[in-house]
């Protein structure tokens, strides 16, 4: 009968708040223990436990803030925490820089892209992209991965990457805005929704012709795509950011544009 293999060493670890809804339930919430050989980085040892290194905001060993580079010791006690934590809190040790807010969203997020772009980000969205398009476009241009798909920020390309954890657009936008600490740089109606580009005010008579009948009588101030030429007004739009202002559980934000 073959003898089981024993690792010789072995870490305590602590996944704190969200990075826990990625663990088996049987860890979640826990200290457990991992059993390793040699000197394994940190980062491979966390990747290990199936948490993507796009999610951890601050590492713990002993008492003592590490980075990824860190390699594991026999009876080291670990605590890892999500990357909301260290942006809310000053951490002792950043494992990365504050990204600035921009995003591309995969495939299935075509709702939330929506939802960021109305409260003025920027977020590339491109149905026709894979997988290996969009982790080449993030790095090329250090944009923040939106995804549900854990596997995609497995990549070690990638530094910035949001693994969503809940499945309704207005769920996520919460997420990401709570993630980020986003709530004081919202600038409603300032891009496109269908192509992400900048909006500029217009001259009503220059795009009057392509107004309907009640749009030409009832505004009077309008903003244009400088990609697309798609033209907005104040109308229906400001009821629908109300909504998602509401859905989304962000409050005293003006529904309004400059």
């Amino acid at each position: 009968m073959k003898k089981k293999t024993v690792l010789p060493f072995a870490a305590t670890f602590r996944f704190l708040d969200e990075l826990n809804d990625f663990l088996p339930k049987e860890r979640r919430g826990r200290e457990f223990s991992y059993a390793f050989r040699g000197k394994p980085s940190i980062k491979d040892a966390i990747e290990a436990n199936h948490i993507p290194h796009t999610e951890v905001g601050c590492i713990v060993a002993d008492g003592i803030p590490v980075d990824f580079s860190y390699h594991l010791l026999n009876g080291n006690r670990v605590s890892v925490h999500p990357v909301r934590a260290a942006v809310s809190r000053s951490s002792p040790v950043r494992l990365r820089a504050f990204p600035a807010p921009l995003f591309i969203a995969d495939v299935h997020l075509g709702k939330l892209a929506r939802y960021l772009r109305l409260l003025g980000f920027d977020v590339a969205y491109d149905q026709k992209l894979d997988d290996t398009g969009i982790v080449r476009r993030a790095v090329e241009e250090r944009r923040i991965i939106l995804t549900r798909d854990r596997r995609l920020l497995h990549a070690k390309v990638i530094i910035h990457g949001c693994c969503l954890h809940h499945q309704e657009p207005q769920a996520q936008l919460r997420e990401v805005i709570d993630r980020y600490d986003l709530k004081k740089r919202l600038h409603p109606f300032s891009r496109c929704l269908a192509c992400n580009g900048i909006l500029q005010r217009v001259a009503k008579g220059s795009i009057i012709r392509r107004l309907e009948p009640k749009t030409r009588l009832y505004y009077e101030k309008f903003k244009q795509c400088v990609v697309c030429g798609k033209i907005y007004w104040r109308g229906s739009h400001c009821e629908r950011l109300r909504e998602v202002l509401e859905l989304a559980d962000i409050h005293d934000v003006a529904a309004t544009s400059d």
